[in-house]
């Protein structure tokens, strides 16, 4: 089967494409025809070897933390998955696979894919929409009535963040640049403004806020004005670095370190199914580009959420 893998942390051309075994599942696992992956940013860190202390992964590996595709073979005890049901899940951050014509992942980490976007559309939804869950639900628990702030809104994190607060039935104020604005004002947003002003303060958005999520790469310096953005007793959650706490005003922080669960994933695709949530890919690359598509994202040049199809 075809595979993109590589043998060595460095730059792209570390990746290539190869012809390799098709694997087999194990106890617990399913074997996937993948229909597609998706490009996350933390695939460009893990391939420089920036992240190789905190994430040990054996060589070689096959990008691609996004799994769609449809189940083609059972491994021992898999009783809730059958062959040809459509899935979606997330592999973890020291496995990966989803750069390759099959994958192997665990039964338990998968969910049934959703039915009103298609298979390849749907490999945008599980890390991105993990990492949302987890910033929105698990760490600030966004209530109805809180007032919100995502800076970073416009990203496939924090577009599905800002979802997220605004189905919770807060007020929320999204950051990000004017290019999209008329998507984040479509979600429901209180208020979309350019990118944050961190000297200005938290007055000039109509701060400070019950929750600030972050997913702006910010200096140290930058990450310790954010805590003024966050009300006394509220909460700051970032994906980006760590906010600092504000103990005498009882200002927590959190951070995002996502990682796979179905049960989760299960809930993201209901409520994509269910109209709350909506998914925005804007390219479609097939296998063959995934080392120009890290190209472009190690130059900024990537444009968004970029969804890697498999023939």
């Amino acid at each position: 089967m075809k595979a993109i893998r590589y043998h060595q942390f460095g730059g792209t051309e570390v990746l290539r494409e190869e012809e390799v075994a098709r694997p087999a599942p194990g106890l617990g696992q399913v074997l996937v025809k993948v229909a597609a992956t998706s490009f996350n940013p933390v695939d460009d860190h893990i391939r420089l070897g920036v992240l190789a202390e905190a994430i040990p992964t054996s060589m070689p590996i096959t990008p691609g933390l996004d799994v769609a595709g449809t189940v083609v073979e059972l491994g021992a005890e898999v009783s809730r998955l059958q062959v040809d049901d459509r899935v979606v899940g997330m592999f973890p951050l020291d496995q990966h696979g989803g750069a390759a014509e099959y994958a192997v992942i665990a039964a338990d980490l998968l969910a049934a894919a959703p039915s009103t976007v298609t298979l390849t559309d749907a490999a945008a939804l599980p890390l991105a929409g993990l990492a949302a869950r987890q910033a929105a639900i698990e760490l600030a628990d966004i209530q109805k009535g809180q007032s919100v702030l995502v800076n970073g809104a416009g990203g496939a994190v924090g577009s599905l963040v800002v979802q997220l607060a605004v189905d919770a039935g807060a007020t929320v104020t999204a950051v990000d640049g004017p290019q999209h604005a008329v998507r984040l004002h479509g979600y429901g947003t209180t208020k979309v403004v350019g990118p944050l002003d961190l000297d200005a303060g938290p007055a000039a958005i109509g701060g400070p806020f019950d929750v600030v999520v972050n997913h702006v790469r910010l200096d140290a310096d930058g990450l310790a004005k954010l805590t003024p953005f966050v009300v006394d007793g509220g909460i700051a959650v970032s994906s980006a670095g760590a906010v600092p706490a504000d103990d005498k005003r009882s200002v927590r922080t959190a951070s995002v370190w996502v990682t796979p669960n179905g049960s989760h994933l299960a809930d993201m695709v209901s409520r994509l199914d269910e109209g709350r949530l909506e998914l925005t890919v804007v390219d479609h690359r097939p296998l063959q580009q995934l080392r120009a598509v890290h190209e472009e994202a190690a130059s900024g040049k990537l444009i968004g959420k970029t969804v890697i199809t498999i023939d």
